[in-house]
């Protein structure tokens, strides 16, 4: 009796301390399951189950309203600055190109075929660009820093060249000879002297190109109306007299690069652009603020994810002795979440580069369209994701998620194809077709074509002068489109077509079960049904609940 006595607590203990660990094993289940269970519910279910008030779903809709707005109002302020260099260059071709038509002929500007006609080509460059002041109707002016009017002469060394005779004798090496002409000396004797000067006699049998640059100075005041500060512009204008192919053509080129700079000394009398400033600053650093915000509560969500992905992970190690699949894993990274990241981070940067270019300290207004743009961009595809806790709207998601990858390796298989027709009619049609002259217009012919666009001009275009290229063209353009769209574009839309029945038909039958689908199965969520409880958000109207059923869990 007194052995039993001995050895009786001993084997309670033992039972009692496997059935403590059992306990606390379930306890542990139980409040992991429910953790699950409201990170896998949607906004309007977790403030039903716990009264959590969806700040960040009530954030990303105040952050497009605003960040729209901000949008629009940039691409107003940026279409003046555009539309004011596309007239200043159209003015200048006007001023400086003589017999310029209004209209380019191709890549280049205008073209002339005669000696005189060059002569005469460049000295009105130089006789517009001296009485540029009243002659212009803009805010232009000289660049006085050192500059002026530069004309450099670019041709072969000395040589002999005999056509009548099929005889050359040339040096192929280069020389560059270059002239300057200051603003203030052009009314001189001096410029006189130059004008009259042996730089100005050119053989064209070794010329190469001429080439005619200036700088010249503008103010935009058109953004006064607009209730903007005005900016200052630096013109770098070059014309390119193109003689390299020598064949009784030279091509006139003018390119015009602009700088925006900020004015040094304005002054503008009333206080409404001021204030008109401040306003939109104030508006801007808003957006910052929202923008932070919705950063910080992001970033917070995929790290509390994070995790409840550790804690799930090492329980379902502890209890079913194996470890999660990756695509389990993948489920608590919720990719629009990163996306909202991103979108914040470029509205931010974007955000303070308006600011400066307001405030007028910086003109980088390219990069400032790229960020603002493509961060508007990602914050309304950022709205798909509340549209998904929908059966109807999911749709779209789960095919697009479904047919990616079948899609991206349909693409690199077609690419293949797609490239060697590209290389293929740039070789061959290049020279007697203006839309297959280089691989990247090649490329954009051919998918205009794949889109059905274009395509008897893309027949009728083609130079006769070759009956075999011609026939080839009729060989390569048939075949192109004929595979392309007939089968190519029909399997492309066959894989999606797949990926949508698929879709259809798991939301009928139901999806296939994963261990995170089965580990919360049994788990009821009885402890958040709650009565539901009246809520100023127009998102939290209660759903059927056989449509719960039918939705992927992230």
């Amino acid at each position: 009796m007194e052995i039993s006595l001995k050895y009786l607590p001993g084997g309670r203990a033992a039972a009692s301390g496997d059935m403590m660990a059992q306990s606390d094993l379930d306890l542990r289940e139980t409040a992991l399951k429910e953790d699950l269970k409201f990170y896998f519910m949607n906004p309007c279910e977790k403030y039903r189950a716990r009264h959590q008030i969806p700040w960040k779903l009530a954030l990303q809709i105040l952050k497009i309203l605003m960040v729209t707005t901000q949008l629009i109002f940039f691409g107003l302020s940026n279409q003046l600055v555009v539309s004011f260099k596309e007239e200043n260059t159209v003015a200048f071709k006007h001023l400086f190109l003589k017999g310029y038509s209004g209209v380019d002929e191709d890549d280049y500007s205008c073209s002339i075929y005669t000696q005189q006609d060059a002569y005469d080509s460049i000295f009105y460059v130089i006789n517009q660009y001296k009485q540029l002041k009243n002659i212009s109707l803009g805010t232009l002016g000289y660049e006085h820093e050192g500059s002026g009017l530069k004309i450099c002469k670019q041709q072969y060394k000395k040589g002999t060249m005999l056509p009548s005779n099929d005889t050359l004798n040339i040096d192929v090496s280069t020389e560059t000879e270059c002239i300057f002409f200051k603003p203030q000396e052009l009314a001189g004797k001096k410029a006189e002297l130059k004008l009259n000067s042996s730089f100005f006699n050119l053989e064209f049998y070794r010329l190469i190109q001429v080439e005619i640059s200036f700088k010249l100075k503008g103010i935009a005041l058109q953004t006064i109306h607009a209730r903007e500060l005005p900016d200052c512009y630096v013109f770098q204008n070059t014309i390119t007299f193109n003689n390299r192919a020598h064949s009784g053509k030279i091509k006139i080129y003018f390119d015009s690069d602009t700088d925006i700079q900020e004015c040094k000394d304005w002054h503008i009398f009333g206080s409404v652009l001021q204030k008109n400033t401040q306003y939109i600053l104030v508006f801007d650093g808003f957006v910052i603020l929202s923008c932070f915000a919705s950063l910080i509560l992001c970033t917070r969500s995929i790290v509390l994810a994070l995790r409840l992905q550790k804690r799930f992970v090492n329980f379902f190690l502890e209890k079913y002795k194996r470890h999660v699949c990756h695509a389990d894993r993948l489920e608590f990274i919720n990719g629009w979440y990163v996306l909202v990241i991103i979108s914040d981070v470029m509205t931010i940067i974007g955000s303070i580069l308006k600011m400066e270019i307001k405030a007028k300290n910086l003109t980088s207004y390219d990069v400032c369209s790229i960020l603002l743009g493509t961060s508007t961009l990602f914050v309304w595809v950022g709205v798909i994701r509340y549209l998904g806790y929908f059966q109807t709207y999911n749709v779209l998601i789960l095919t697009m998620q479904a047919s990616l990858p079948k899609v991206l390796r349909f693409c690199c298989c077609a690419g293949m194809i797609y490239l060697g027709y590209t290389f293929c009619g740039w070789i061959v049609l290049g020279p007697y077709h203006e839309k297959f002259e280089d691989l990247n217009t090649v490329a954009e012919c051919l998918f205009s074509l794949v889109n059905g666009d274009d395509m008897f001009a893309t027949f009728a275009q083609i130079q006769q002068k070759s009956t075999l290229v011609w026939v080839f063209s009729r060989l390569y353009l048939y075949s192109f489109i004929s595979l392309f769209i007939y089968m190519i574009l029909s399997l492309f839309i066959a894989l999606i077509t797949d990926s949508y029945d698929t879709i259809k038909k798991y939301q009928q039958s139901g999806f296939p079960v994963t261990d995170l689908h089965e580990f919360l199965k049994d788990h009821g969520s009885v402890g958040y049904r709650k009565e539901q409880t009246s809520m100023p958000f127009i998102c939290c109207c209660r759903r059927q609940q056989s449509d719960d059923n039918l939705i992927l869990i992230n």
